[in-house]
């Protein structure tokens, strides 16, 4: 089976179901950049798809940076005088300062509260907050239990460890009939957040689910990486690899309503960014485009300067522009498995224009060649329009260089597909092109 007929025949409704059946399966486990939450979200998803998990050790120095220590939780909580937990991680993996250090202690109600954080302004609302590479701790509430917290004295317990260990991250990787890559990759350090970033997790898992049993021209990796830390250990453990990606995505914030947007690599014009957009401008509904900024999540690590890397990233509504971003409502209501499986059948329709890409170089690329001994040329010079056939062949022999495909030099030139491919076969014909694998 092709990547075409598989766009053609999956059910996007039940693999919507699907995704989000996953997502709700992962949503209660308590991840961060380190530790058995991250450990545990793999074992899951290789259910369905074989990720390899890798290990890296603490102190390891990648680049400029170390793997931290390892981070796990077991139980935490604020109890009152008679007992009564008025804070219990087990009820919400976000109560807890992700990274916290383990306490112990009985404190007044001040002295608890230079380690409370809430969210004044959405007051029902638990806040997502960490202390990766700062030794802290803390609870996250709503601004209304803090409200209810009376003057008295609290147990305070954090029941964690923070000690060398490892970094964990999930690798799978589909060869194809070529070397070079199609990276994908997404973060899995987030606790109990749902699009922010259960749904990506989700859809590379789906679509590594699709893609491993079609046939394959490009390759295909997926990561599954703790962010920014993550995928600058994967870059520093595989920078032999990173010349072979010839495309890359990066996702989260995929399972809410909103409409997609594409932010552009820092290349601007790669090819990666010109086959999403010609994608989404076929596809129906709004979409936004956007330039690079080296803030956001890890296509700013893949397109940094010494790499560059054509790595863009695609989601709906992007992080920090929907109410719910890292609150307690980014829950499993958030996500739909509407939206969940439309942007799966996105991402499967870029996969399938980069599979079915028809790929020409220019044989004679040293000027134009003579087009008029070979008869392919109007004999009248001069004219005043060429006809656009003619064009056609000028944009072909142009833009043949082995990395814009019929569909590119179509979309650019404002042709019809149809003819730009029947004039580069034509081309090939008279020796003037080559058909790329």
């Amino acid at each position: 089976m092709t990547i075409e007929d598989l766009t053609g025949t999956i059910d996007v409704k039940a693999a919507g179901r699907r995704m989000h059946a996953l997502a709700a399966e992962l949503y209660p486990i308590c991840r961060s950049i380190t530790g058995d939450g991250v450990r545990k979200t793999l074992q899951i998803i290789e259910q369905l798809v074989p990720v390899e998990r890798h290990e890296v050790p603490t102190g390891t120095a990648v680049f400029d940076w170390q793997v931290p220590r390892e981070w796990n939780i077991r139980e935490a909580y604020i109890a009152d005088s008679s007992g009564k937990r008025i804070v219990d991680f087990r009820n919400h993996s976000l109560h807890v300062l992700s990274y916290s250090v383990p306490v112990n202690e009985r404190l007044t109600r001040e002295q608890l509260a230079e380690h409370i954080y809430t969210l004044p302004e959405q007051p029902d609302l638990i806040p997502y907050k960490t202390s990766y590479y700062r030794e802290n701790w803390g609870f996250c509430l709503t601004q209304r239990q803090w409200d209810e917290v009376a003057e008295s004295e609290y147990e305070v317990v954090i029941d964690s460890s923070l000690d060398d260990g490892n970094l964990t991250y999930g690798e799978l990787f589909l060869p194809g009939t070529r070397e070079e890559e199609f990276l994908f990759s997404t973060h899995v350090c987030h606790p109990s957040l749902a699009n922010d970033n259960l749904s990506g997790i989700v859809l590379l898992a789906h679509l590594a689910d699709a893609l491993k049993g079609v046939e394959r021209r490009f390759s295909y990796r997926f990561l599954f990486v703790p962010g920014t830390i993550g995928s600058i250990t994967w870059m520093a453990r595989n920078e032999e690899k990173l010349k072979r990606i010839r495309f890359g995505l990066v996702t989260a914030c995929v399972g809410d309503p909103g409409r997609f947007t594409y932010k552009k690599s820092r290349q601007d014009i790669a090819e990666i960014d010109r086959v999403v957009q010609h994608v989404l401008e076929r596809s129906e509904g709004q979409y936004s485009l956007r330039s690079f900024s080296p803030y956001g999540y890890d296509e700013r690590q893949y397109c940094s300067p010494a790499f560059n890397l054509p790595v863009g990233h695609l989601s709906r509504t992007p992080h920090g522009q929907f109410a719910e971003y890292h609150t307690s409502a980014d829950n499993l209501d958030f996500i739909t498995p509407e939206a969940l499986g439309g942007s799966l059948e996105l991402f499967l329709k870029i996969v399938a224009e980069v599979e079915g890409g028809r790929y020409y170089r220019n044989l004679s690329p040293k000027g134009e060649p003579q087009l008029g001994r070979r008869g392919l040329y109007s004999a009248m010079g001069g004219h005043r329009q060429s006809s656009d056939r003619e064009m056609a062949m000028l944009w072909v022999l142009n833009l043949s260089d082995g990395d814009h495909a019929t569909w590119d030099i179509a979309r650019q030139s404002g042709l019809p597909l149809e003819m730009v491919e029947e004039v580069a076969e034509i081309l090939k014909q008279h020796d003037l092109l080559e058909q790329l694998p």
